[in-house]
Formats: C-alpha cells, structure tokens, sequence
C-alpha cells in the first residue's frame, strides 16, 4: 500500500500521520500540496493543522490547492480519501464531504483526550475495533460539526455517521465526530487517531483505525 499525506502550508501533523502509516509498515510518503498527480498512491491523507492560516474559513484556501484537483479524482476513483482535523475542514470545503466546522459552541481552543462512541464498526476506517468506545485526542478550535436537518437526516439514515462524542466538547450537531461519504471511501473526523497509537503516549485506541484502513487496502487489492 502506497500512500500520501498531503502537506498544505501551514500543515503541523504531517509527520504525525506519515510516523503512524509507517508503523504499520504503510509505504507513506508527504506530498506537497502544490502537486497535482496522485495515480501512484492508493489512499490520500489530509493531516490536522493551519492550512494557509486558517484565513477566511479553515479549509477555504487550501480547497484552491492544485493537488486537490487530484485529490477529488482519487475519491471519484474510489481510493480511499482521510482528513483529521484540518483535513476534515478541507474536504468539507472542498464538497468531499457534507455539513461544515464551525467555531467550537463555547470559542476557544480544546485540547484534550475525548470518548468516542463507535457509531457504524463495519467501515474501512473501523473494522479492526473490538471496542464500542474509545479514546482519542482533539485539538481544534473550530470542530463544531453543522449541517442542515436534511443532511443530518441523510446521514443518519445511511450510517454515514462513523464516530460520535460521547460527551460532545464542541457543540457538533448530532454529537459527530466522524463521517464518511455515502459510498465509504472519503472519510473526515475531527479527534486525532494518529496521536494514539505510541504505546509511550499511554493511549493506542487509534492502532486499529489504521489496522482498519490496511485490512480494506488489502482487501481491494
């Protein structure tokens, strides 16, 4: 499995991801995001951090980016799509992903371990888990997940809704903390798996989030 982790400017968890991918021996590489070309990857990760500064809406400048051009043409192909955190931002921007984050319901910035409740455990981004509830870092000022009553509705009736808040730190609606596309390969979620999975850290509920992603890359091959 070959895959890229997309460096905006202003990107600060590219390593974090590229570190986690490689662990489970994932041939990852980061990619900048003034590239445009991504035939020669199997799945496209979109790290947290400030893309362009965060000016105007998170997300709003990097969507302009060449590479998601290129980005856009490998969810049509069916590859697997991952942003956390800022990469959430971007590929709702981008119109990858429905709804829009939205400054935190209380403004400020959170940082901090948060439960989440394993709402659908049979995706390429939850397979592995043998557990209905994990723990997962967040670190975001503007996580707070809105869309309007039809997508929500949506999004519900097609379990589109991967993770859930179990005490919801930001004021998303319908406690979201993760979703997928309808089709199941673009996936975006807010908390940070890729900080989870070091046994140093003392937390490494998110080993099985990427044991997940590997399963399904193999599975497709």
């Amino acid at each position: 499995m070959k895959a890229a982790v997309i460096r905006f400017p202003g990107s600060n968890c590219d390593f974090d991801m590229l570190y986690a991918l490689q662990d489970f021996g994932i041939d990852a590489e980061i990619l900048s995001a003034d590239n445009n070309d991504l035939n020669d990857f199997d799945a496209v990760f979109l790290p947290g951090g400030f893309a362009y500064g965060d000016y105007l809406r998170t997300g709003a400048i990097a969507k302009f980016s060449p590479i998601m051009a290129a980005v856009i043409q490998a969810a049509n192909d069916g590859k697997l799509v991952v942003g956390v955190c800022n990469g959430f931002q971007i590929l709702t921007e981008a119109g990858l992903l429905p709804g829009q984050l939205q400054v935190n319901k209380i403004p400020g910035f959170i940082c901090e371990d948060v439960e989440l409740l394993i709402e659908n455990p049979n995706t390429a981004f939850t397979n592995a888990y043998e557990t209905e509830s994990i723990m997962i870092p967040i670190a975001h000022g503007e996580g707070n997940y809105y869309a309007d009553d039809a997508t929500l509705a949506q999004l519900e009736d097609n379990h589109q809704i991967v993770f859930r808040y179990a005490q919801n730190p930001n004021g998303s609606a319908h406690d979201i903390a993760g979703i997928m596309n309808e089709r199941g390969n673009v996936f975006g979620m807010m908390p940070h798996p890729e900080r989870a999975v070091d046994a140093v850290t003392g937390n490494v509920d998110g080993q099985p989030f990427f044991k997940s992603i590997l399963s399904e890359i193999i599975a497709g091959d």
